[in-house]
C-alpha cells in the first residue's frame, strides 16, 4: 500500500520541528534545485558525486554514483595520461530504496597501497569510457598535516562560500561533524549535495560522522535509520575494528582521529562505548602524538540552541572520563549553528589536561544561524560568534598545533576578528 501523503508531510514536519528547538533567522537561498537540473544533463554512466575517504593505511576509498549500471573499477596512476593503465582496482556496487525513491548505482572501490603526500590521477569506470580525469593528493605520513574542519554544511549560498573558503586552504583531510546534505527525507537532495561538494571531495579525503539530519527514519513507512548516509558515505569502520559505519577511527600523519556517533547508543554497556574504550587504549602517542575526536551534538554549549538534549548531555556523562583519561587534545562538534571555542575543560571546569571543545556547526545550512547566546558568557567559553565559517587545524609538529576559524559571511567580518589559538599536545599531561 502506498504511503499516505498527509502522514508523510506530518512526519516531515515533526522531524524538522524536533531538530529546531529555537527561533531561527530567515533561510538562505538553496542550491538544491539548480544542482539537480545539472545532474539531469549528465550521461547515465558518467560518474557523479565523486568523493574520497581514507581506508586504512596507505589506501583510499573512491565512491561515486551512476544512473545506470557500470563496472565498479578505478584506474589510477601518478601521471595524467589520457588512458591510465598503471594500476586498477575493482570494488562493489549497491543501491537503496527509500519510500518511492530508488538511488542510482553507488560504487565503492578501495585503491592502494599509495605513496604518502603524492598526487594521483584517476578515472572511475571502465578504461574505455569517457569518464572525466580526476586527481587527488594523499595525506603526509608524518607531521606536519593540515585538517579542514566544518559542520552542518547543507547546500545553500552560504555553503558555497564555506566550500570556497575551504578550497583556498592547502588542507590534507577534511573533518565533517555531521549534518551533511539536509535532505531530510527528500532523497534527491542527497544527489544534489554530492554534486555540490564533488569539486573538493574528489581531490581530498572527506571523513564524516552523522548528525540528526542523517537519521531519516519514518515510523511505519521506513523504520531503518541512516539508510542514505550508510549507503552513500562509507567510512573505514571495519578497518578500525568497529561494527558500525556510525563510529570509527583513522590515522593521518601523526594524528589519531576518532569519529563518534551522537545518534547511536553510547551508554557504558553499548558497543560504541566498548569500541571507543578499546580504540583509545591502543593509541601510541609516540607514533600519533595528537588525538582528536569528532561528534555532532556538542558536550559544551553556551548557545540557547539545543540545550538539554540527551545526545549532548548523555554522551558527555557516559564518555567524558574516557576521553580525559586518554588525554584527547580536541573535540570538534556541530549541531549548534554558530561557532564557539572553549578552554581546556573537564566536568564543566577549566582543566589543563582536558580537551579543548570547539563547536563549528556554521557551515551554511538552510536553517540559518543560532544567534542567541546565554548571558553572561561562561568563564570556560573563550570565544563565540554566530557567523558562518570554517576551521583549519595545522598540526605543526609533535608538540604544537595552530587552530584557526575563519568566518565567511560578510555581515560582520570587519567588526569582529576571526579566532586563532596555539595548542600544545596533552600526550604527557599530568
Amino acid at each position: 500500500m502506498a504511503p499516505n501523503p498527509i502522514i508523510l508531510v506530518l512526519a516531515f514536519a515533526v522531524a524538522i520541528v524536533s531538530a529546531a528547538g529555537y527561533r531561527r533567522p530567515p533561510a538562505r537561498g538553496s542550491l538544491s534545485r539548480l544542482l539537480l537540473g545539472e545532474l539531469n544533463d549528465i550521461d547515465s554512466t558518467t560518474p557523479q558525486q565523486v568523493h574520497l575517504s581514507l581506508s586504512g593505511a596507505d589506501h583510499m576509498r573512491v565512491s561515486w554514483i551512476t544512473s545506470d549500471s557500470t563496472p565498479a573499477v578505478v584506474h589510477y596512476g601518478t601521471t595524467p595520461e589520457a588512458n591510465i593503465s598503471s594500476s586498477s582496482s575493482n570494488g562493489t556496487t549497491q543501491n537503496y530504496k527509500y519510500l518511492m525513491y530508488r538511488s542510482g548505482q553507488i560504487h565503492n572501490v578501495v585503491i592502494g597501497p599509495l605513496q604518502a603526500n603524492t598526487v594521483y590521477y584517476y578515472r572511475c569506470g571502465p578504461a574505455t569510457s569517457s569518464s572525466p580525469l580526476f586527481k587527488f593528493k594523499t595525506p603526509p605520513s608524518v607531521l606536519p598535516i593540515e585538517f579542514a574542519v566544518a559542520g552542518d554544511l547543507g547546500q545553500t549560498e552560504w555553503t558555497r562560500s564555506t566550500l570556497q573558503g575551504i578550497g583556498k586552504t592547502d588542507y590534507d583531510v577534511l573533518l565533517l561533524a555531521g549534518d551533511l546534505s539536509y535532505a531530510d527525507m527528500n532523497q534527491k537532495y542527497w544527489d544534489s549535495f554530492g554534486q555540490l561538494v564533488q569539486a573538493l571531495s574528489s581531490e581530498r579525503p572527506w571523513m564524516v560522522t552523522q548528525g540528526n539530519h542523517e537519521v531519516e527514519a519514518i515510523p511505519v513507512f521506513h523504520g531503518e535509520k541512516f539508510t542514505a548516509y550508510n549507503a552513500r558515505w562509507v567510512m573505514p569502520f571495519a578497518e578500525s575494528g568497529s561494527i558500525s559505519n556510525l563510529y570509527y577511527s583513522f590515522e593521518a600523519g601523526g594524528v589519531h582521529v576518532v569519529m563518534l556517533g551522537s545518534y547511536t547508543d553510547f551508554k557504558p554497556d553499548s558497543e560504541q562505548y566498548r569500541w571507543v574504550q578499546a580504540d583509545l587504549g591502543k593509541v601510541d602517542r609516540r607514533r600519533t602524538p595528537w588525538v582528536i575526536c569528532v561528534v555532532h551534538a556538542p558536550w559544551y554549549n553556551s548557545n540557547e540552541a539545543h540545550q538539554g538534549e540527551y545526545e549532548s548531555s548523555g554522551m558527555k556523562e557516559a564518555m567524558e572520563e574516557l576521553l580525559f583519561a586518554a588525554h584527547v587534545d580536541l573535540v570538534f562538534a556541530g549541531h549548534v549553528h554558530a561557532y564557539e571555542r572553549f578552554v581546556r575543560v573537564f566536568k564543566d571546569e577549566a582543566n589543563k589536561c582536558g580537551p579543548m571543545h570547539i563547536t563549528i556547526g556554521d557551515g551554511g545550512n538552510r536553517e540559518g544561524l543560532a544567534k542567541r547566546f546565554k548571558e553572561p558568557q561562561p568563564k570556560i567559553s573563550a570565544f563565540r560568534e554566530a557567523s558562518f565559517g570554517n576551521g583549519q587545524l595545522s598540526v605543526v609538529n609533535a608538540t604544537h598545533a595552530l587552530w584557526t576559524w575563519r568566518r565567511n559571511d560578510g555581515d560582520n567580518r570587519d567588526t569582529v576578528p576571526s579566532d586563532q589559538v596555539w595548542l600544545t599536545t596533552l600526550a604527557s599531561c599530568s
